[in-house]
């Protein structure tokens, strides 16, 4: 079963390797890994799994 995604798109979260602020642009889960990628405005060649993002304090 799927569940929720934590994020929307358009949502501002951070990153928190870096702490910098990002806007997700788009979300997808990834079946095989069982989770959620969500790819931000500000690097549209790459993408985070939720655990790699925050939400902004």
């Amino acid at each position: 079963m799927m569940r929720k995604s934590l994020f929307t798109s358009g949502e501002e979260v951070n990153i928190r390797a870096s702490g910098e602020s990002v806007t997700i642009f788009k979300c997808q889960y990834v079946k095989n890994m069982k989770r959620y990628a969500y790819i931000v405005n500000e690097y549209p060649k790459t993408f985070f799994f939720e655990e790699e993002l925050t939400k902004e304090q």
